[in-house]
């Protein structure tokens, strides 16, 4: 499972530097490795021992890192339209939880100051696995993710902050094929992250 999940970030690495190389002339591209936390609740508890969130529980924060790019490839004025590709990793409790999310970008730059929003639309795989289950659990989950990006070099973007919404049903008795009773319905994630972007 290491060597799938150090395939996934080479893979990603080097969609994103062939895409800075090529941008040199076609476009502006933004690379990030961040810190990110995620609260993840649930409706419905599990008790089973496929539980993501963990026995009797309902909620948990993960942390972990927020890996990833973008890539505009349209302009008209202060606003752009891109792809983005982002990978995540985090853990709580010895629970995993890991996104890879292909989206479109929309990101504008209203102000006199050097500040600049921005909405991503993403959809992709989410991987979870239990506290003390071994069984990992791919799904199609969709994410909504929004910030602002201040330019403090030509160069450098500081990210003041980024919040994001996702859905993704996790890993639990029913969903590992375990003869659960209880349909558990998919989990909601709330996601804040912060720091540098790197533009070329």
């Amino acid at each position: 499972m290491k060597l799938r999940h150090l395939a996934t970030v080479v893979i990603l690495v080097l969609i994103l530097t062939t895409v800075a190389a090529h941008s040199q002339t076609q476009g502006n591209v933004g690379l990030y490795f961040n810190p990110i936390a995620t609260r993840v609740s649930n409706s419905i508890v599990d008790n089973s021992s496929f539980s993501f969130l963990g026995q009797n529980s309902t909620s948990n924060v993960f942390y972990g890192y927020d890996f990833g790019g973008f890539y505009d490839v349209y302009h008209s004025g202060k606003f752009a339209v891109g792809l983005g590709l982002r990978y995540s990793d985090e853990h709580a409790d010895n629970a995993l939880l890991r996104n890879l999310l292909f989206g479109v970008r929309f990101s504008a730059a209203p102000f006199t100051r050097p500040i600049k929003p921005y909405i991503e639309a993403s959809f992709g795989k989410g991987t979870s696995k239990g506290q003390v289950s071994t069984v990992h659990v791919g799904k199609v989950d969709y994410a909504i993710n929004g910030g602002m990006d201040w330019t403090v070099a030509k160069h450098v973007d500081f990210r003041m902050f980024e919040i994001g919404y996702c859905s993704l049903t996790t890993a639990s008795s029913a969903t590992v094929g375990a003869g659960g009773n209880i349909a558990i319905p998919a989990s909601t994630l709330i996601n804040f992250s912060s720091g540098l972007v790197f533009r070329f």
